[in-house]
């Protein structure tokens, strides 16, 4: 028996090791993925940079031209983080919401509507596109741009111009349609993963349903709802086709967001719309290599970001804990 314990120890010691180097190794293979896309992009970029510098970042010209060439991020940039920003504050509540019901609901209710919800993320985003080109964007104009813009447009500019269906609260619309799967799903799973006693307390103490939720659900869960909300803003920041197909596609100043009902465009739909047509003799292709570096540097930042504000509230709660 003992010959067989030392035998077992040191299986499970070698075990150990080779589970520590693989997990080492997939750790490292990520890092040198992102530090070889960042290097690559920096790279092919690189003749826009020394031509433009930071106006790069901070101009709003952009010209294709030869011999006038003139490229600037700025309004994408601008365009990417208002119909991101917009999508999360239509989708993120919906979401939870979805949640809070599928999660407290009879499983004969909870699970058929749960396995309905995920279904709509293996939708693919072209189609998404094309219901809302085709469907969606002429029912929303008629229904909610047209009544808003009589009704604000001439006091608040964010509904001033001509509502046409092809802009930013579209573009902004379907997007939160299309991160509502993906953050409902993981809200669930983290609602449903708080102890039953905590729920059944809040209700011992004469708590509605909602205040159920309010004391005894969102303070355990509060780190998953954000974790959830994260990937759906990661979803809606390099979203490509379906914002292509809807927002409008305007080029250069006439890009940046001024009002919900005005074309814009982000990093990602210049450069599905452009890329094919770039020369690679000209600045237009290093200039939307650029813009996909500035889009995936966006991205690293938005995740460590996340990560960081995840970890501080996780701290907060384990030193309320332990005191």
């Amino acid at each position: 028996m003992k010959k067989n314990d030392v035998a077992y120890k040191k299986q499970n010691i070698l075990s150990d090791k080779i589970f520590k180097v693989g997990a080492t190794i997939a750790g490292t293979f990520v890092l040198v993925m992102i530090a070889l896309l960042v290097f690559q992009l920096a790279t092919e970029s690189y003749p826009v940079w020394e031509e433009e510098g930071l106006s790069f970042i901070v101009g709003t010209d952009w010209n294709a031209v030869e011999g006038r060439e003139s490229f600037g991020a700025l309004p994408y940039i601008f365009g990417t983080l208002v119909t991101a920003s917009l999508a999360m504050l239509i989708g993120v509540p919906l979401s939870i919401g979805i949640a809070m019901f599928i999660s407290d609901a009879p499983p004969k209710i909870g699970a058929p509507l749960g396995f309905l919800v995920e279904l709509l993320a293996a939708v693919p985003s072209v189609i998404y596109g094309l219901w809302g080109l085709l469907v969606f964007r002429l029912y929303f104009k008629d229904w909610v741009e047209q009544p808003l813009h009589d009704l604000f447009g001439d006091s608040i500019f964010l509904f001033s111009g001509t509502p046409f269906g092809l802009d930013i609260i579209t573009a902004s619309v379907i997007l939160a349609i299309m991160i509502i799967p993906t953050v409902s799903a993981v809200s669930r799973e983290v609602m449903k993963a708080v102890p039953q006693q905590q729920k059944e307390a809040a209700y011992m103490l004469g708590a509605t349903k909602w205040e159920m939720f309010k004391i005894a659900v969102f303070p355990y869960s509060k780190t998953g709802l954000i974790g959830a909300s994260i990937l759906g803003l990661g979803r809606a920041v390099g979203e490509t086709m379906a914002v292509t197909m809807l927002i409008g596609n305007a080029t250069g100043i006439a890009a940046i967001p001024s009002s919900l009902f005005k074309p814009s465009q982000t990093m990602s739909s210049i450069i599905a719309n452009e890329f094919v047509e770039a020369s690679p003799a000209s600045l237009h292709l290093p200039a939307l290599i650029g813009v996909a570096l500035v889009l995936l540097l966006i991205a690293i930042v938005i995740n460590v970001i996340a990560h960081l504000l995840v970890t501080k509230m996780m701290k907060v709660k384990e030193g309320a804990i332990n005191n």
